[in-house]
């Protein structure tokens, strides 16, 4: 009877440990499987939201290129390059502003991807930088009296080589439409911390910055994007 006992044990042991040696390969062949289906690669687009406000705005115009790149699962460093060029006119006042940006950073993706999707809910810190120059062409004396409103004067003076500098916070959406290609959509948190004043002049508009105002630091931004993936490896 002992030896009946011992032998089952002996064999229920020897069948816990084939099935366990059995799982293990599986779930390693499933994870090996996840693994395989991350790539890591060049992802280079456009924002198309800037080329689309210049179709019905005629004194904006602009475009702006973006990258990034995979640098661990959940980890990307991107960057974005672009150039705006924004007319004010209105009743007191005619100005422009044009100029060149660049914004640098990373972002982190939030979202778990089943195998073999590669889409990304993601949040993501810049710096911003841009310089540009302002163009002021003619303005008017405000007097205070309804009656006898103030002239438009026109006397154009430029203010060339401005800079400012920003902190972004960044929190997107990039969705896998084919392969390798994505559309995304963000919208931009911003905090100016430093800019060139013209001499007896506000700046109005900073490219890559957007819409300035004088009561506060922060603005606002958002962007479409069509990019594509150039898959380097899988890991």
């Amino acid at each position: 009877m002992n030896k009946i006992l011992t032998s089952l044990f002996f064999i229920k042991v020897l069948f816990l440990s084939c099935y366990w040696g059995f799982a293990q390969e599986i779930e390693r062949n499933i994870n090996d499987t996840i693994t395989k289906n991350n790539k890591y690669g060049l992802r280079i687009g456009a924002d198309v939201a800037r080329p689309s406000i210049s179709l019905f705005d005629e004194n904006f115009s602009g475009f702006e290129f973006m990258v990034d790149y995979r640098l661990t699962h959940q980890f990307y460093i991107a960057a974005e390059y672009g150039f705006d060029q924004d007319n004010q006119t209105e009743s007191n006042l005619i100005a422009s502003t044009k100029g060149s940006y660049f914004k640098i950073g990373g972002d982190f993706n939030a979202y778990n991807n089943w195998v073999g999707m590669n889409n990304a809910i993601y949040v993501g810190l810049r710096y911003g930088f841009s310089t540009f120059d302002q163009n002021l062409e003619g303005y008017t004396i405000y007097t205070g009296d309804s009656t006898f409103p103030g002239t438009m004067v026109i006397d154009p003076s430029a203010y060339k080589g401005l800079t400012a500098h920003w902190a972004e916070f960044i929190f997107g959406i990039k969705t896998e439409i084919l392969t390798n290609l994505f559309l995304s959509i963000n919208l931009q948190l911003k905090n100016k911390f430093s800019e060139d004043v013209p001499e007896n002049f506000n700046n109005l508009y900073i490219p890559g910055f957007n819409k300035t105002n004088d009561y506060s630091d922060f603005g606002v931004g958002f962007g479409y994007g069509v990019s594509y993936l150039i898959p380097i490896y899988k890991k």
